[in-house]
C-alpha cells in the first residue's frame, strides 16, 4: 500500500474495541474463520502455500517466519472485528473524515495564476459523499493512484475551492504526502 491506504487502514485499525490476537495458532484460526474454511484463500492471503497454514493450524510448526509473521500481522489487523470496521466506515461515510496531512499539492488552474506545487498543512473535514468514494475505494481494493485522486479532489473542494464558491478551475492534485493522519470518528 501505500500512505494514503495506510493512514485508511490505521485510522479503521483504531476503531476497533479490543486488541486482536497475539499467538499464530489464534491468528491463524482468525483468518481461517475469516475465509470460510478455505486454507487455500488463507493462503494466498499470506502469500504461502496452503499445506504451510495446514501445518500451522495443525501445531507442526509454532514459530512464522519473519515474513510470514509481518504478513500474518497485517492481515490480522485486516480481519480483526469486521462489524466494527463496516460501522466505522458507514458512520465516517455518513458524517465525513477529519484529514491532516502535510503535502505537496500540485494545481492545474486558469492561465496567469501559479501552478507550482507547494507544501501544505491541512486539516479538513470531507463532505460524507467525498467519504464514502475514499473509502469504499479502499475497502474494494483500489490502487494507491486512485485514492489519491479522490482525495485530491475533495480536498480541493473543501479547501481550495471553498466548497466551490472561489476557484472554479482549479484541478488539485497531490504530488507528495509527506505525513496523512484520518479520523473516522468525524
Amino acid at each position: 500500500m501505500g500512505e494514503i491506504g495506510d493512514g485508511i487502514e490505521t485510522a479503521l485499525q483504531a476503531t476497533a474495541t479490543r486488541p486482536p490476537p497475539v499467538t499464530p495458532g489464534a491468528r491463524f484460526r482468525l483468518l481461517l474463520r475469516a475465509e470460510k474454511g478455505s486454507t487455500k484463500a488463507v493462503a494466498a492471503r499470506l502469500g504461502i502455500s496452503p499445506r504451510t497454514v495446514q501445518r500451522h493450524l495443525a501445531g507442526q510448526i509454532r514459530r512464522p517466519t519473519p515474513r510470514l509473521a509481518a504478513a500474518l500481522e497485517r492481515e490480522v489487523r485486516r480481519a480483526w472485528q469486521p462489524r466494527v470496521r463496516a460501522r466505522a466506515i458507514r458512520a465516517a461515510s455518513a458524517a465525513g473524515v477529519v484529514v491532516e496531512t502535510r503535502a505537496r499539492f500540485g494545481f492545474t488552474a486558469a492561465p496567469g495564476s501559479t501552478d507550482d506545487p507547494r507544501l501544505r498543512r491541512l486539516t479538513e473535514q470531507l463532505p460524507p459523499d467525498a467519504s464514502a468514494r475514499l473509502l469504499a475505494a479502499h475497502q474494494a481494493g483500489g490502487s494507491e493512484e486512485d485514492l489519491r485522486r479522490i482525495l485530491g479532489e475533495a480536498l480541493g473542494h473543501v479547501y481550495f475551492r471553498d466548497h466551490g464558491r472561489r476557484a472554479q478551475g482549479l484541478d488539485v492534485e497531490i504530488n507528495d504526502v509527506d505525513y496523512l493522519e484520518l479520523n473516522l470518528g468525524g
